[in-house]
C-alpha cells in the first residue's frame, strides 16, 4: 500500500484552520494521531477524505510548510478595534464561489453584448454622503413613500435586493458555504462582502445574520459598488469604523435607507424610546437598529444611549424565533442571485454551456434539481 509523505506540521494547521481539536477529529479518523507523529503516512485515499474533512485544498497537504492564506480582496473586518488576520475556511470558499460566479457572468455579459454599468465607480469617499445616497435610491427605484405602504419591513429587504439585482447588481444571499447546510457562516466572522466589477458587480449578504443586519449589510456594500471599491466588511449600523471608507459606506447606507431629512420630520423625541422606535421602524419599513442609528444621527441620543439601546435591542432580536428555510429553489435563486441563476440556465439551455458547468456553480448534481430551479424562476421546462 503506497503512503503520502505529510508534514506534520502541515496536518495540525490543516485541523486549526479548520476549528478543530486534534481529540475532536480524532473522533472521526482514527489513525490521525499516528500521522501527526509521521508513523505511518496516510495513503492518498485517507489523505482525500482527510482534505474533504478539514475543507482543504488536497494540494496544500504536500507543502513541506502550512501556506499563508490571505483573503483575496480589502479587508476592513475588526474585532475589538483589532485587524482579523486569520480567515475561516468556510470564508475563504464564499468568497471563491462568489469570485467564480462573477467571472463566468462576465464572460456572459460580454458575449451578450454587455457594456459596463455607469453607477460602477460612479462616486468618491471625498463626495458628501447624502447626495450620493439619494443618487443611489433613485438608481434603485428604493422608493421611501412606496416602501410604507408595504405590509412589513422584511417585504423591504426582499424588494430592495430584488431591485439592486434588477439593476445588474449580483446579489447573493446564504447562511451556508455554496449549498452545503451542514458548513454554516458565522456572522460573527463577517456580514457582506463586494466584488466590485463594470460589468458584473456582486454582493454577498450573510444570511445567517440577523434580517435586521441584512438590509444595512446590502446598502454598505452597495455604497462600495458605487465607489467601485471590493471590499470585505463588518458593516454594523453601530460601529464607528476606523477605516474612512468603512465610516463613508456606512453614513451612505443609513443615509439611504433613511433620510435624515424625512426622520427629522417624523421623529417625536417626546415619546418613549420602545414605542418610537417600533413607530418609525414602520413608518419607514427599516429594521429597529436602523432607527435607533437614525435617531443618535438626529441627536435624540448620545452616543453611549445609543450603543446601550443598539446592544439591548440586538439580544432581543437574536432571541426571536427563526423561521424555516422556505421552499428550496426560491432559496437557491437568492443564493446564486436570480440574475445570475437565469443567466446560468439561458446559457446552458442554449448550449453554450455545459450541464456539468451550470451544476458546479450552482451547487447541485441533479437535472430534476435543474429542471424545478427553471420552473421557479418562471422559464418553464
Amino acid at each position: 500500500m503506497t503512503r503520502v509523505e505529510v508534514a506534520p506540521k502541515v496536518l495540525n494547521w490543516a485541523i486549526e484552520r479548520a476549528g478543530f481539536t486534534p481529540g475532536e477529529l480524532a473522533q472521526r479518523i482514527p489513525q490521525l494521531p499516528a500521522w501527526t507523529r509521521g508513523e505511518p503516512h496516510p495513503t492518498l485515499k485517507q489523505l482525500e477524505g482527510f482534505a474533504k474533512a478539514t475543507h482543504v485544498p488536497l494540494g496544500y497537504l504536500f507543502l513541506p510548510e502550512p501556506p499563508v492564506e490571505t483573503v483575496p480582496i480589502p479587508d476592513f473586518r475588526t474585532v475589538a478595534r483589532t485587524r482579523v488576520r486569520r480567515p475561516s475556511p468556510d470564508l475563504l470558499d464564499t468568497l471563491y464561489i462568489c469570485q467564480q460566479r462573477q467571472e463566468w457572468y462576465k464572460d456572459f455579459e460580454r458575449a451578450m453584448g454587455g457594456r459596463p454599468l455607469e453607477f460602477v465607480g460612479s462616486v468618491k469617499v471625498s463626495q458628501n454622503a447624502v447626495p450620493i445616497a439619494a443618487a443611489i435610491r433613485h438608481a434603485l427605484g428604493f422608493d421611501v413613500e412606496e416602501r410604507r405602504r408595504m405590509p412589513y419591513w422584511t417585504d423591504a429587504l426582499r424588494s430592495f435586493i430584488a431591485q439592486a439585482d434588477d439593476l445588474g447588481v449580483l446579489v447573493m444571499v446564504s447562511g451556508v458555504v455554496g449549498s452545503n447546510n451542514r458548513r454554516k457562516l458565522n456572522p460573527r466572522e463577517f456580514r457582506g462582502f463586494a466584488l466590485a466589477d463594470g460589468i458584473a458587480p456582486l454582493v454577498f449578504i450573510n444570511g445567517a445574520d440577523t434580517k435586521a443586519a441584512q438590509m444595512f449589510t446590502l446598502a454598505h456594500e452597495l455604497a462600495h459598488i458605487w465607489l467601485g471599491q471590493s471590499a470585505l466588511s463588518d458593516s454594523q449600523a453601530y460601529v464607528l469604523p476606523d477605516h474612512e471608507v468603512e465610516r463613508w459606506c456606512n453614513q451612505v447606507a443609513a443615509e439611504l435607507l433613511v433620510p435624515l431629512d424625512l426622520f427629522r420630520d417624523e421623529y417625536n423625541r417626546r415619546a418613549e424610546l420602545r414605542e418610537e422606535t417600533d413607530r418609525l421602524a414602520r413608518r419607514f419599513k427599516v429594521s429597529t437598529l436602523v432607527v435607533l442609528r437614525r435617531i443618535h444621527d438626529a441627536g435624540g441620543l448620545t452616543w453611549d444611549d445609543y450603543l446601550a439601546a443598539y446592544g439591548e435591542e440586538l439580544e432581543r432580536l437574536l432571541a426571536l424565533p427563526r423561521g424555516s428555510g422556505g421552499n428550496f429553489y426560491l432559496t437557491l435563486g437568492a443564493r446564486a442571485s436570480k440574475r445570475f441563476a437565469r443567466a446560468l440556465v439561458v446559457s446552458t439551455l442554449e448550449g453554450r454551456s455545459s450541464f456539468t458547468e451550470a451544476f458546479r456553480l450552482l451547487g447541485f448534481k441533479k437535472m430534476t434539481t435543474f429542471e424545478d430551479l427553471q420552473r421557479s424562476l418562471g422559464m418553464g421546462v
